[in-house]
């Protein structure tokens, strides 16, 4: 007989110390986007399923709890993914000409897990930059999230850059169903579910796109598709592109460990071009995905250059070392008003204090307090333990 406060698959309580933790690089990350000059915005955790699901493909629908809405009775959607909500507030609530660059952070709710571990109510936080078609955009939001990632503790992060326009063209003319099972076979790099998803397509087109699997790698990578993927321009301006990035990257973050895979498509379908990763060292789960999605928008009425990135921070929080308890203050309860005031003071200071409640002399288990509030004479004052 199971329990009655046993959790659904997937979905976890997150306890003090975590939750804790990811508030603090909750706000740490919104003030970092916020030094770019991106504006925070907070779409609603529900909205009607048409809308929530426009130009998406099925993989999105799988994903997605569904409802009924008592008051309407349309359907309704519990939102996977914030990328499609605040393009719909960029084209239809802001309605700007310029540039506009938005961050956000809340939760998300998966039908399905996206792998075994992953949680199915992610805290997503994101950036996005509309209005610039140029690559600066492209280069700012990587920027933006390398910073995000060192500014958390990852100080030698991977970037594993791609771009979703060789297998747009290599995939020309093909229906959604072979397109959306090449992209699978492509995701997990299995040559042989890749022959099986592009059996129906052309000879040239199914010789590119196991030629993709080879193509990951240093610089080198980008002579080699021009080599050996079929000549278009979608292919030639990645390549571009990449080389852009790359060497814009390498100079002005020398130190930083950049891989090209150009059979990497950010694991969205929605890229249209340049598109990243970004891995802790020795780990397989990417932390952070983003890329170029110019028709995001389309959706919704108004095409807009598109390019962000998202992280979920739960899971970011579970990659990092263990974090030492916090240093506080340990004071006694009582109800002398001096006492109280300079609880007060020290907490106005930005110290934590945790008053001890009569009987309970071990309390602040969270905290390590390594001072104490005691009185000297006439004053109350803070001394090491």
């Amino acid at each position: 007989m199971s329990s009655a406060w046993l959790l659904p698959e997937h979905l976890a309580d997150v306890l003090p110390a975590q939750a804790r933790r990811i508030e603090e690089m909750r706000r740490q990350l919104l003030d970092l986007a916020r030094s770019y000059g991106c504006e925070l915005v907070a779409p609603p955790l529900l909205e009607h399923l048409d809308s929530l699901l426009s130009g998406h493909g099925r993989a999105q629908d799988l994903r997605t709890f569904k409802l009924v809405d008592q008051l309407s009775g349309r359907s309704l959607g519990v939102r996977a993914d914030m990328t499609p909500q605040v393009a719909r507030i960029d084209a239809h609530l802001l309605n700007r000409r310029g540039v506009t660059r938005l961050c956000y952070c809340g939760p998300v709710v998966h039908a399905l897990p996206s792998s075994p571990l992953a949680s199915r109510e992610p805290l997503q936080f994101g950036v996005e930059i509309y209005g610039h078609a140029g690559l600066e955009a492209d280069l700012e939001v990587i920027e933006l999230a390398l910073d995000a990632v060192q500014a958390l503790g990852l100080s030698t992060p991977l970037l594993d850059l791609g771009d979703a326009r060789p297998v747009r063209a290599l995939l020309s003319g093909a229906s959604p169903l072979v397109a959306e099972g090449v992209r699978a076979a492509l995701a997990v790099r299995d040559p042989r579910a890749l022959r099986a998803a592009s059996a129906s397509l052309s000879v040239a087109a199914q010789t590119g796109l196991q030629c993709l699997l080879n193509l990951e790698g240093g610089a080198e990578v980008l002579a080699l598709a021009l080599q050996e993927l079929p000549d278009s321009d979608l292919m030639r301006a990645a390549v571009s592109d990449l080389s852009w990035l790359l060497a814009h990257l390498q100079r002005m973050h020398p130190q930083l460990r950049v891989s090209l895979d150009l059979a990497a498509m950010g694991g969205n379908d929605y890229y249209t071009g340049t598109c990243f990763g970004i891995y802790a060292e020795g780990q397989s789960e990417v932390l952070v995905r983003g890329g170029r999605y110019d028709e995001v928008g389309a959706a919704f009425g108004r095409r807009r250059p598109a390019v962000g990135f998202s992280l979920d921070l739960k899971a970011l929080v579970e990659g990092l070392p263990s974090e030492a308890l916090r240093a506080a203050i340990r004071a006694p309860w009582g109800e002398d008003g001096a006492l109280r005031q300079a609880v007060r003071a020290q907490r106005r200071a930005g110290e934590t204090v945790v008053c001890v409640l009569p009987g309970h002399e071990d309390e602040g288990e969270e905290y390590a307090c390594d001072r104490e509030l005691v009185l000297q004479g006439n004053q109350w004052t803070v001394r090491p333990l």
